[in-house]
């Protein structure tokens, strides 16, 4: 891999892994339906105009909107509301785990006993910082959630390989288009304030929600994507390894979330568990971390 393409590589990474502390700090002026319903809005507008109708596709890319639009996010979202962003971006790379299990079942894709001793270990890392207080702030109910949501976004990386060859950009703009009435209606039936909050955002929480759709979706897409198609699986799939460190870097840095030992070592342990994971190269593989 060029340099050029490794710096581009890790950029990516930072945005994502920092989209954690900028979405726990957005989630203070907009309640999460609300922030998301803008957010999927925002991208579609930006992007319909330049892709392509995704024809044949369109029901299977309606149903994806349902579980990463109307399932992953809202857990995902009111996660966050009770767990802080450092512990949130390491518990969601469950979903790693969760999509090598799913290919297992769904595509008979073998598991082997590196995969399983991998699972076993991230899996241990998140009890391990439930158990111990390594989530600081968070509670267990809250990183339920996101284990809950990290299920859903794996299987949504199932409804992907199912779609066979799609454009990145043509499922994000579509997928968005079909989700904002999903999130609009949650947080309609859920929420209350709407208008308030969109009149009364800082300008602090304006500038979360433009990095949370320019830099952490069409920005990342833009460069991530055309080195998903240039280079081999083995040599960009590990970047995703240090999505997590970019986040709690953020959240301790940014958010002053304290780094406890049990942060540290669970934290470790689940990074670990997803490499072996991905080192073993399943049929799915978990094509990015998002909030």
């Amino acid at each position: 891999m060029k340099p050029v393409h490794m710096l581009g590589a890790l950029f990516v990474m930072a945005l994502w892994g920092t989209n954690f502390a900028v979405s726990r700090y957005t989630l203070g002026e907009f309640s999460p339906m609300l922030l998301m319903a803008l957010r999927y809005l925002a991208v579609a507008i930006l992007l319909l105009p330049f892709v392509k109708v995704p024809r044949g596709q369109m029901r299977q890319i309606f149903f994806y909107s349902i579980v990463l639009g109307g399932v992953h996010f809202p857990l995902m979202l009111h996660g966050m509301l009770g767990a802080e962003a450092s512990t949130a971006s390491i518990v969601i790379q469950l979903q790693v785990p969760f999509a090598s299990l799913m290919a297992a079942y769904f595509f008979k894709d073998a598991l082997g006993w590196r995969r399983g001793v991998g699972m076993g270990i991230a899996f241990m890392g998140v009890a391990l910082i439930a158990s111990r207080g390594g989530g600081g702030d968070s509670d267990p109910l809250h990183l339920g959630l996101i284990v809950l949501a990290a299920a859903a976004f794996a299987f949504s990386n199932i409804q992907v390989k199912w779609m066979g060859a799609v454009d990145a950009f043509q499922l994000n703009a579509y997928m968005a288009l079909f989700a904002v009435p999903q999130l609009a209606f949650y947080s309609l039936l859920l929420e209350d304030g709407q208008m308030q909050q969109v009149m009364n955002a800082s300008w602090g929480g304006w500038l979360g929600f433009a990095y949370m759709v320019v830099m952490s979706t069409i920005v990342a897409y833009a460069i991530w994507q055309p080195m998903v198609k240039r280079y081999d699986v083995n040599q960009t799939i590990p970047f995703l390894m240090l999505v997590p460190v970019f986040g709690v870097a953020s959240g301790v840095l940014w958010l002053g979330e304290v780094m406890s030992w049990a942060l540290i070592v669970g934290g470790g342990l689940v990074i670990t568990g997803v490499g072996i994971i991905l080192i073993r190269r399943p049929k799915i593989v978990v094509a990015r971390n998002t909030v």
